[in-house]
Parts: C-alpha cells; sequence; structure tokens
C-alpha cells in the first residue's frame, strides 16, 4: 500500500474520530446553538412585549426579555437556547394592560421565530427547517355556533323540518 493512501486514511479517520467527540462534548455541555427572534410591528402604534420561555421539563424560566417596539421597525431581541421549552410572548396595550398571549414550542430543531404584529394580532411563526412540527399561532377564532342562542339553533331546526313537509 501506497505511503500517501495510508496517510489520507489515518487523517480522515482521525477526523471522523474527532467529529463525533465534538458532538459528544456539545451534547454533555448543552451547547445546542441558538435561536434567533425577529420581530416586525406593522402596526401604527408601539407595543410593550415581554418574552418569556420555560424549560418542557423541570419548568424553570431559561429566557425573560421585556420591551417596546416602535411602529413599522423590525427589531432582533437576545436569541433563546435551541433547547426544548415553552416559549411564550405577551402583548400589552397602551395602558400597559396583556392584550395577548401566545405560546409556542421550542425544540433542538427549531431555526427561527418570527412575531408580527399588527393592529388586531400577533402572529408567532416557528420555523423548524426540514423537521416536522413547523407551526404559525394566531388568535384562536370563536366558532359561529356558540355566538347563536341555543333557542334559535332549535328554532331552525324547527323552521327546516317543517320547509320539507315532515
Amino acid at each position: 500500500m501506497n505511503r500517501r493512501t495510508v496517510l489520507q486514511s489515518a487523517g480522515v479517520v482521525a477526523m471522523t474520530g474527532l467529529a463525533g467527540c465534538l458532538d459528544g462534548v456539545q451534547e454533555h455541555f448543552g451547547l445546542q446553538g441558538v435561536v434567533p427572534i425577529e420581530i416586525e410591528n406593522e402596526a401604527d402604534n408601539p407595543y410593550n412585549l415581554q418574552l418569556e420561555a420555560y424549560d418542557t421539563e423541570s419548568g424553570r424560566q431559561t429566557y425573560e426579555e421585556s420591551f417596546s417596539v416602535t411602529p413599522q421597525v423590525r427589531t432582533s431581541p437576545q436569541h433563546l437556547e435551541r433547547t426544548h421549552q415553552r416559549f411564550r410572548i405577551v402583548r400589552f396595550d397602551l395602558d400597559d394592560e396583556p392584550m395577548e398571549v401566545r405560546e409556542v414550542s421550542i425544540t433542538s430543531e427549531t431555526q427561527l421565530v418570527t412575531i408580527l404584529l399588527s393592529e388586531d394580532d400577533l402572529v408567532v411563526d416557528v420555523d423548524r427547517g426540514e423537521a416536522p412540527g413547523n407551526e404559525t399561532v394566531t388568535a384562536p377564532e370563536s366558532p359561529v355556533a356558540d355566538e347563536r342562542d341555543e333557542d334559535d339553533v332549535v328554532d331552525e331546526e324547527i323552521d327546516a323540518t317543517n320547509a320539507r313537509g315532515y
């Protein structure tokens, strides 16, 4: 066997072993990386936000940031750790009363969290790259049936039955 081939093979084996060690060191010391956060305020008013993250296993708070986002501005607060945690966003109105709350999950696959503010909505988009589980959280929609009275629904069913001639 050629000496050059032996040295190349030894180099490949050493690099492969070193790559495995680096992954082990990262896992052991919790060096999972960071998740950038982008906030865009498309509204005409400034809003105060409170961002919090909690470890899913222990419930311990791992992140807390509070700040004001001016109108028509995009900003990036301090990054989150790329670990399993619940990320909570609270938007306050101009009187510092909680207006909306959204909660999403952060995993080791999370690449980016985007928060979009508008006059009437707060949208949180979690990008997990190619991994399954990308999510967008908006305000829950209230069903139309809940807005109607129970008697109205019964009356409509009776009217429909009478119209069919039963």
